[in-house]
C-alpha cells in the first residue's frame, strides 16, 4: 500500500488538520504537500480530484475534503 497524500495550504483550518491526520495515520503513512510553499505540485493535486484544501488523496485514488480552508483557485491566487 502507497503513502496517501495531504495537501494544505497552510491556513489555521489546514494546519489543525494535518496534525489530526498524521495522529490518525501515521507520520510514515502521509506525504504531506503545503501548496502555498510548493505551487509546482497543484496541478497534480488538481488531476487527482482535489477540490480544496485540506483533503487527503488516499492510497488508492480517492479524494477525501475535510473542513474547508480555501478552493484549489484561491491556493493558485
Amino acid at each position: 500500500m502507497g503513502k496517501s497524500v495531504f495537501y494544505h495550504a497552510g491556513c489555521p483550518v489546514c494546519v489543525s488538520a494535518e496534525h489530526d491526520i498524521i495522529n490518525l495515520v501515521g507520520a510514515s503513512n502521509v506525504e504531506v504537500v503545503h501548496l502555498g510553499e510548493d505551487k509546482s505540485r497543484i496541478e497534480q493535486a488538481e488531476l487527482a480530484g482535489v477540490k480544496s484544501v485540506p483533503a487527503l488523496l488516499t492510497s488508492n485514488g480517492h479524494v477525501l475534503h475535510i473542513n474547508y480552508g480555501a478552493s484549489i483557485a484561491d491556493v493558485k491566487g
